[in-house]
This record gives structure tokens, C-alpha cells and sequence, in this order.
């Protein structure tokens, strides 16, 4: 079986290139793939300005790549609160914003303002996965926090490096995080295990109403197939689930069409969280789609200061999500992204410890499923 590539998420425009990295060998490869004459940028200043002056600055920076250099460190932790159980996770930042347009998507108002870029200085991120790899425990890191994993396939071997530098390692493992298809590449990585593809799920009536130029259900789990077939552990993400008339039987059935196709044991975990959202986000989903429902739902106002649905609907219906997956995969483990110690315990019925409880969970199955040796 082959997955070919069923939502063209590639829109570029523009191309500009910090005149600080136009003869740095990645810069030139990007540029060469593109195909479209570069733009130097001297100050990025104006460029932000450009951006920030259309009418829908969103859209205008999904249509233009900048290639710049990282200047912090690439690894980072995921900016949890301590008001809900974090996971401990370690984002890998290579890149920032997205080409696929979903409603809900907290990137529109957390750039400032936003806009691709991809960062090329590979030396400095090889330098930081050594550091990472010297550690002694486990480390579950993803490059899917600030922009899809997937959408810069055609543009650079990123990925082939990052598998390759991975499979090299006994205590960490990359989650590529993705909405498209866009698989091709992995076909004959030698990944030994160490990474794992992801899928963000969604019912079909969300995906079509809220997430432009994604893939669909049935291409995203054919494409989870097919990675099970070239041996990839697996894991998927339902995140964010909206709430609405007629929601829990969508649901019921997408987790249905999950275990039809992927087997348990190839699953390293599963995540599960609920809209949410700061303030800011509001308005911008009002602008950009205004044929959205998802702001105005029955929300109030969350220990983050997010906009959350109100408790007892989160718990209904993350109670019977927890029941349908455990009553078809009882040994894959589940967890919610960012909730309460009361959600836990009656969806659950325990709570993660607060010293990283969340964390040990998700490593042993890390190494249960990728063969890890800590």
C-alpha cells in the first residue's frame, strides 16, 4: 500500500533568507528545493512589519518562509503550568507555524506576528541532541509543538537526520507529531524504534468544519497503517475535542476505525484533551472563520487563565473516550494534556504524583513499546 500526499499543504510565495545564513549549505539546499528566488533579509524587523500590516496576517505568513538561524537552545520544555499535571515533555524546536489552517490553532496568536521559519543552523541543534543523548534517564522529545512535523518534507532531509540521529541511542525518542500524509520518507529510515509518528485525530464533521488543508481521517489512519507496517510505534492524539450535538458518537466512532487499523501493541500512548484557549485566541477565530461555533461553547475560565469547557462536560466526556479505548486496547496508555488532579481521578481513577508521576508513566511506556534501555 502506498499513501501519496492527499492535501496539498505547500503554499509558498515568498521566500526569505537571513543575509546572515546565504552561504550556509542547509540555506542553499532549502532554496534550491524551493525553487523560488530568494529575498535577503538584513533587519527581519520589516519583514515582521509587512506581515503584521495585512488584513489577515495569519494567512499572509502561512504563505511565506523565512530562513533564519536558532538563536537559543533547540531543546525546550513544554510550557506546562503548575496548576495542571504536565508530562514532562522536551519540545525540539526546528521550526515555527504551520501551512495547514485549523480554527482552533493557538499558533495564530502566539507568534508575533506569525510567520514560517525554518531554522538551518543544523550544528547547533546536532550539538544539543548530544547533550540530550549524554543524559542517563529517558527523554521523550517531539517536534510537533510549534509547527507540524511533516509539512517540510519537500523542502529538506531534516526528518532522514533526525531519524538517523535517534537510532543511534538507547534513552530518548522523537514523536513527529502530524496532520498530512506526508510519509514517504520514512519508508526505509533505519529508525530502530526510536520514533514514533503521530497522528492528531479529530471527528470527520471537526476536521471539515475547523482544520483547511489537512488530511482526512481515513488517509491519517491509512498513513498510521503503513508506518505500523515499516515497524514505527505509534501514537495518537485527540486533541483538541470539541464538544457538540451529537460528539460522543463521532468520537465512539473514530476510536472504533482507530483499532481497525492500527494494533495496540504498536500504540505508545494516546493523549486526550478538550478545547481550550486564551482570550486573544477569540477574536482571531471570529475574523478568520466566522463560520465557527467552537469559541462559543460553555466555557469558563481556567486556573491558566485559558478559556476551558466547564468541568462536569469534560469529565462525561472524557469518561467515555477512557472506557471505548480501554475496552479495546486495556494495555495502551492514556492521558490528558494539561488537566486537573479532579479530572484524573474521576475519569481515571487515580491522580499522576505531582514529582513527575505523568512523566515515569509515559517513559515506561516508552521503553515497554520502543525498546528503550534506560
Amino acid at each position: 500500500m502506498r499513501i501519496f500526499q492527499e492535501n496539498e499543504t505547500v503554499i509558498i510565495k515568498k521566500l526569505f533568507v537571513d543575509a546572515n545564513v546565504r552561504t550556509h549549505p542547509e540555506a542553499r539546499r532549502i532554496v534550491a528545493n524551493i525553487g523560488l528566488a530568494p529575498e535577503w533579509v538584513d533587519d527581519p524587523i520589516s519583514l515582521y512589519q509587512w506581515i503584521s500590516a495585512a488584513d489577515d496576517p495569519v494567512s499572509r505568513g502561512k504563505s511565506v518562509l523565512y530562513l533564519t538561524r536558532n538563536r537559543g537552545g533547540f531543546l525546550k520544555p513544554c510550557p506546562g503550568t503548575r496548576e495542571y499535571t504536565c508530562c514532562d515533555y522536551q519540545i525540539l524546536h526546528v521550526a515555527s507555524f504551520c501551512t495547514m489552517d485549523c480554527s482552533y490553532c493557538i499558533l495564530q496568536s502566539y507568534f508575533h506576528p506569525p510567520m514560517l521559519q525554518f531554522f538551518i543552523n543544523r550544528e547547533d541543534l546536532d550539538r544539543d541532541l548530544d547533550t540530550l543523548f549524554a543524559r542517563t534517564q529517558v527523554s521523550r522529545v517531539g517536534t510537533g509543538e510549534f509547527s507540524d512535523s511533516l509539512i517540510w518534507e519537500s523542502w529538506t532531509d531534516l526528518t532522514d537526520h533526525l531519524v538517523f540521529r535517534f537510532s543511534q541511542q538507547q534513552r530518548a525518542v522523537l514523536e513527529l507529531k502530524t496532520k498530512t500524509v506526508n510519509i514517504q520518507r520514512l519508508e526505509k529510515l533505519d529508525h530502530q524504534r526510536k520514533t514514533i509518528v503521530s497522528w492528531s485525530l479529530n471527528t470527520p464533521t471537526v476536521m471539515k468544519s475547523e482544520e483547511r488543508r489537512t488530511a482526512s481521517l481515513d488517509a491519517r489512519l491509512s498513513a498510521a497503517a503503513q508506518c505500523q507496517q515499516w515497524g514505527y510505534p505509534l501514537a495518537f492524539h485527540f486533541d483538541p475535542m470539541i464538544i457538540y450535538k451529537g460528539c460522543e458518537e463521532e468520537y465512539r466512532q473514530v476510536v472504533k476505525q482507530l483499532f481497525q487499523r492500527i494494533s495496540p501493541e504498536n500504540i505508545v500512548w494516546i493523549s486526550l484533551g478538550t478545547f481550550r484557549f486564551m482570550p486573544a485566541l477569540k477574536p482571531v477565530i471570529a475574523q478568520r472563520f466566522p463560520r465557527s461555533k467552537i469559541p462559543y461553547g460553555e466555557f469558563i475560565t481556567g486556573l491558566d487563565n485559558k478559556m476551558r469547557y466547564f468541568k462536569p462536560l469534560r469529565i462525561a466526556l472524557y469518561r467515555r473516550m477512557a472506557d471505548w479505548i480501554r475496552e479495546a486496547a486495556p494495555q495502551v496508555r492514556v492521558y490528558y494534556c494539561m488537566e486537573d488532579d479532579a479530572v484524573w481521578q474521576q475519569t481515571m481513577g487515580f491522580v499522576p504524583s505531582a514529582d513527575g508521576g505523568l512523566g515515569r508513566l509515559l517513559d515506561d511506556s516508552a521503553i515497554r513499546v520502543c525498546g528503550l534501555n534506560p
